[in-house]
């Protein structure tokens, strides 16, 4: 897909980050990730981001993403297929290569590893890997990777297939400044963990959409809040808000990692063999499955 009308599909509907399903064994167990991938393609996603962070980017060998990648493509249909990206420059460009030739419409750039590094490091960084591929790039603003409004700019300018920036930072007023400098050359999206918590203050900076992980496993009523946050409909937002959301928040602060671990759980629960979330993260307790069970018994499949 042209990295332009991918900034185009991006910026119109709800965006989602499939978990990546493990046999027993460890290994990827693609039957299983297709079926559930099928599954959301048939909802109102704007497009699904696979081996992304709720996908265990951080867990799965770089060999092994262009697989998932692929895997991917042949279930989503007309869905777009955005891959995660990552680590040193090195390894991230080499990562972007093969998931492009495995077919991903445009890749996220998380970021890189371990160090803090300056606004000039950080623009060399993505400008090389955006420069070595031809699909297009969102960037991935949080942890050690945060990018200031002026070294976006110069990227932009130097980078046509950058076309997007996610913030998981929740620093409102950067973000609002990165959207007031920026304008339309980036579609704008929504990145903290359960977005849906901050889907109103993001909205009011700027950005048009956000990546859902509860679509996961409960898909209608992931695009059942986005419309009502969209069309304004605020009593129903606190409604959903209070009976599904803010549970789940509870359940997911039990423990470090269960932003993504309570998202598996979830998936289990609605039928897929995703297997177990790999080192160094750590399945819910049996209790904790038992709190996830009551909690989405109203939208199972």
């Amino acid at each position: 897909m042209d990295a332009q009308h991918l900034k185009t599909v991006l910026g119109a509907g709800l965006l989602s980050f499939p978990v990546t399903h493990f046999h027993e064994d460890g290994s990827v167990n693609h039957e299983s990730y297709r079926r559930h991938v099928e599954w959301l393609s048939g909802y109102e996603a704007a497009a699904l981001f696979a081996a992304g962070g709720t996908g265990e980017f951080f867990s799965l060998h770089p060999d092994e993403i262009p697989g998932v990648v692929a895997s991917a493509k042949e279930a989503a249909g007309t869905t777009p297929i955005i891959s995660g990206c990552g680590y040193g420059t090195e390894l991230a460009v080499s990562i972007a290569k093969s998931v492009e030739k495995a077919g991903a419409d445009g890749i996220l750039l998380l970021p890189h590893y371990l160090m803090d590094a300056p606004q000039e490091g950080l623009y060399r960084h993505i400008r090389t890997v955006c420069q070595s591929i031809g699909i297009g790039v969102m960037v991935y603003n949080r942890d050690n990777s945060i990018l200031h409004a002026d070294t976006l700019k110069r990227l932009a300018d130097k980078c046509p297939n950058l076309i997007g920036f996610k913030d998981g930072s929740g620093d409102i007023g950067l973000v609002r400044q990165i959207t007031v400098t920026m304008g339309d050359r980036l579609t704008y999206l929504g990145g903290m963990p359960t977005a849906e918590l901050f889907a109103e203050a993001y909205l009011a900076a700027g950005f048009t959409t956000y990546s859902s992980a509860v679509f996961n496993f409960v898909p209608g009523l992931a695009i059942d809040f986005y419309k009502a946050l969209r069309a304004g409909e605020t009593t129903r937002c606190e409604k959903i808000l209070a009976d599904f959301f803010y549970p789940f928040m509870a359940i997911r602060n039990r423990n470090k990692g269960y932003a993504v671990s309570a998202i598996k759980a979830g998936v289990r629960l609605q039928g897929f063999a995703t297997g177990h979330v790999r080192p160094p993260l750590v399945d819910l307790t049996p209790e904790e499955d038992d709190m996830m069970a009551q909690l989405i018994q109203p939208y199972r499949k």
